[in-house]
């Protein structure tokens, strides 16, 4: 047996989701246990959204019986169940940390769930809260040399304004970080709790391995941070790209290129947002990043789901990307497709 993985749930499927299992002969993983109802403008029925976020909640369940570790890259609740104690109870928890490169939303959910998560040992985790700890951080730029140095043309003074209120923005949130009480790494009988962050974890024969924090979409997104997920066998490899909506950063691409993945669980660009959240220029470069995916990395398969099928119109604003991968020769598909299905969101009450 070699690396398997198979996709738990995903957006093609009708309900936001990422949820994957990975199994070696060494360990079984869920990455990402999460699935969240559709927004309001998807077009598909209420009854059946709903029906979408249950079945898919069932097979999140059905997986973690089978998973020795679960994985949660970030806390929003289409990655995160808050809470079910099926789910964590007698596992090992490796997770985005919830004390730095976070927003307040997330840090929000990071402290209610892990209350509940500390009180299935009987602690109480006000009672076992660490000091703040005092740091800097580098500034996150310095960290992407190919995005700083693309010519955006006409649009360059907008985005180095954009730039600009995003690292006051990122000034305000370290203030936050350091005057955080930190919620603690924990090994108990119930459970065990790492935060992953740039990290790398063995069993046996299987590496796991944690990007550092990478934004969830473009530089400086008030959403928060994500951490990406390669796993790694017997010279196979599963890369898992969380939530990077495209990718949209040049260097988030050149990371999953230099990784050379067999698979590739990528969530492409949010285009029901065009025109709110995702400007031209985004799009133009998730679209552009996601070829050079393709020729650069030339993965066995690629599963483009997650935040793209949330439109009927995504294979057409994406039609270079499909065309370059039949060109090529690398599989392009959604989690639907895998299954021999119809993404929810092209078929008849679209």
């Amino acid at each position: 047996m070699s690396l398997k993985f198979k996709p738990v749930w995903a957006d093609s499927l009708g309900a936001k989701s990422f949820s994957t299992l990975v199994e070696t002969p060494d360990v079984t993983i869920l990455i990402d246990p999460g699935v969240a109802i559709m927004h309001g403008s998807f077009p598909a029925p209420p009854d059946l959204k709903e029906e979408w976020v249950e079945v898919g909640y069932e097979k999140v369940v059905e997986a973690s019986k089978k998973a020795q570790v679960i994985i949660i890259t970030h806390y929003h609740y289409d990655h995160f169940t808050d809470f079910d104690e099926i789910l964590y109870i007698n596992k090992t928890i490796l997770a985005k940390s919830p004390n730095e490169y976070i927003n307040d939303s997330q840090r929000g959910r990071a402290l209610r769930f892990y209350s509940k998560l500390f009180a299935l040992e009987k602690i109480s985790l006000d009672e076992v809260m660490e000091e703040p700890v005092e740091k800097e951080y580098p500034h996150p730029l310095e960290d992407l040399p190919h995005a700083t140095s693309i010519d955006y043309g006409d649009y360059s003074s907008r985005k180095k304004e954009l730039l600009e209120k995003g690292f006051k923005w990122f000034q305000g949130r370290v203030k936050k970080w350091n005057s955080y009480e930190r919620i603690p790494e924990h090994e108990g009988e119930v459970f065990r709790l790492f935060f992953a962050d740039s990290r790398e974890f063995s069993y046996r024969s299987t590496i796991v391995r944690f990007t550092k924090p990478l934004f969830h979409g473009i530089e400086y997104s008030r959403v928060g941070w994500v951490i990406g997920v390669v796993v790694e066998y017997s010279g196979k490899k599963l890369l898992f790209s969380s939530d990077i909506n495209g990718p949209i950063i040049e260097d988030y691409a050149d990371w999953i290129i230099r990784e050379k993945p067999d698979i590739l669980l990528l969530d492409g660009p949010a285009t029901y947002t065009l025109g709110y959240m995702l400007n031209q220029t985004n799009l133009r470069r998730a679209i552009e990043n996601i070829k050079r995916i393709i020729t650069d990395a030339a993965p066995e398969l690629i599963l483009l789901d997650h935040h793209l099928p949330r439109e009927p119109k995504y294979v057409e604003r994406l039609h270079e990307v499909y065309e370059l991968a039949k060109k090529e020769g690398v599989r392009v598909i959604t989690v639907a497709e895998y299954f021999g299905e119809t993404p929810v969101v092209l078929r008849k009450w679209a």
